[in-house]
């Protein structure tokens, strides 16, 4: 039996199954959907297993617990959900916000991180688990920070207020590249090295991939232009996502950060052309980009749930995975109000607490997480690999079920 084809037939299976489910019954947001009963179907097809012991249930569960998502999100779709996302953002509102942009995807993610890496060292302490605090740290950069395709797929849908929901997903789109440079400091303090110096790595990481993405842009977007081809202005656009976070992977620089530059770049130059007549409809290349986004993110959150039967290889289970819950919500909430003192007037007359709250709830954690925490199989024993995996299932499920389906509640009672 082919493995490959019998887990991608179970995927799109549960994408039309869940889909058309949800439509007509449950009516929750797309993404919380799938996630939820992708998880569901998970572990029921590890309980068929545990009793039947029939074959193909044991092929399509190999498959499931083998797949890397890592390597399916990072190296692979991240790039084009990330552009996806962003092209469609306005490079002057990024330039009206920049402080509060900053503040929130550097700042407070760095502090986050700190926070959570100290308190959990504490728990690992109470709990007698063979932790260290660098290992701690490096978990602190996996949950710290917030998911882009959770905040542009999810939050959106919730009519939040248009400058509060560009903070939170421009801070998305953002901080990635913050938490993929302290995992890599703090990764290389818990395999024993000395780690490499965060300025350096932040200056590398963020400004080479700027410069990567607004380069390849400017050279490429005059072909854009110029073809009357509308399926070639596709293959543009991917060229140009594709190449760019490729040359940054050469060059040690945040790919994921470098296409989102490119959106921002693209966007930038799209409505100047439209604005002087020079580009026509765009209905093909919009719905292409449209459809690819919503395909993408429906795979992600059926394999996260399909997946999510790891979380039961984490020693004490339950009590791990509520202390990994609740320092994410006391975590985030001291960044996000440390970082408030720095971020001049708050948007839309919140005090410093009511928008940290709402941050707080807002701060979203989806696949990204997962694919930092299976890179800690080669860093970490074991035994610790399976409490920083369960942790960042833990804190994801939480996340986008609990809080994207609290959300527009709990804004309300903020507001």
């Amino acid at each position: 039996m082919n493995n490959f084809l019998l887990l991608v037939s179970v995927v799109f299976l549960l994408i039309v199954g869940i889909g058309f489910f949800n439509e007509k019954v449950t009516r929750l947001t797309d993404e919380i959907a799938l996630l939820l009963f992708s998880a569901v179907a998970g572990c029921v097809i590890t309980a068929v297993w545990a009793f039947t012991k029939n074959t193909s249930v044991r092929d399509l569960l190999a498959g499931i617990q083998v797949f890397r998502l890592d390597e399916f999100l990072v190296e692979g779709v991240l790039c084009f959900m990330l552009f996806a996302g962003s092209r469609n953002l306005k490079l002057r509102a990024f330039r009206e916000n920049a402080r509060k942009i900053g503040v929130l995807a550097f700042v407070c993610t760095l502090l986050g991180a700190v926070f959570y890496g100290g308190l959990f060292y504490l728990v690992c302490l109470l709990l007698r688990l063979p932790a260290t605090f660098p290992m701690c740290l490096m978990l602190g950069s996996i949950i710290a920070p917030t998911d882009p395709i959770a905040a542009t797929s999810i939050l959106k849908k919730f009519g939040l207020p248009k400058k509060i929901g560009f903070l939170m997903e421009a801070e998305s789109l953002l901080n990635d590249g913050v938490g993929v440079a302290l995992f890599v400091c703090f990764s290389g303090m818990a395999a024993g090295g000395a780690g490499t110096g965060f300025v350096v790595l932040m200056l590398k990481e963020i400004l080479g991939a700027v410069v990567i993405g607004v380069i390849l842009t400017c050279f490429l977007f005059p072909f854009f232009l110029r073809t009357k081809n509308p399926h070639r202005r596709i293959f543009v656009t991917l060229l140009l996502v594709a190449l760019s976070y490729f040359v940054c992977e050469l060059a040690g620089c945040s790919g994921a950060i470098s296409c989102v530059v490119c959106g921002l770049s693209f966007s930038a130059f799209r409505e100047r052309a439209e604005s002087k007549g020079m580009l026509p409809e765009l209905e093909t290349f919009d719905s292409f980009w449209e459809t690819l986004d919503v395909l993408l993110n429906s795979i992600l959150y059926v394999v996260l749930g399909l997946t999510f039967v790891r979380i039961l290889q984490m020693p004490m289970v339950g009590i791990l995975s509520i202390s990994a819950i609740l320092l994410n919500l006391v975590c985030r909430f001291g960044s996000i109000f440390a970082g408030t003192f720095m971020m001049g007037e708050l948007p839309d007359g919140y005090g410093k607490g009511r928008f940290s709250a709402l941050f707080t709830w807002g701060g979203l954690r989806g696949g990204l997480s997962i694919a930092l925490a299976m890179g800690t199989a080669g860093i970490v024993l074991t035994e610790q690999y399976h409490v920083i995996l369960g942790c960042a299932y833990a804190v994801v499920f939480f996340t986008t079920v609990v809080q994207g389906l609290t959300m527009k509640n709990v804004y309300r009672h903020l507001s």
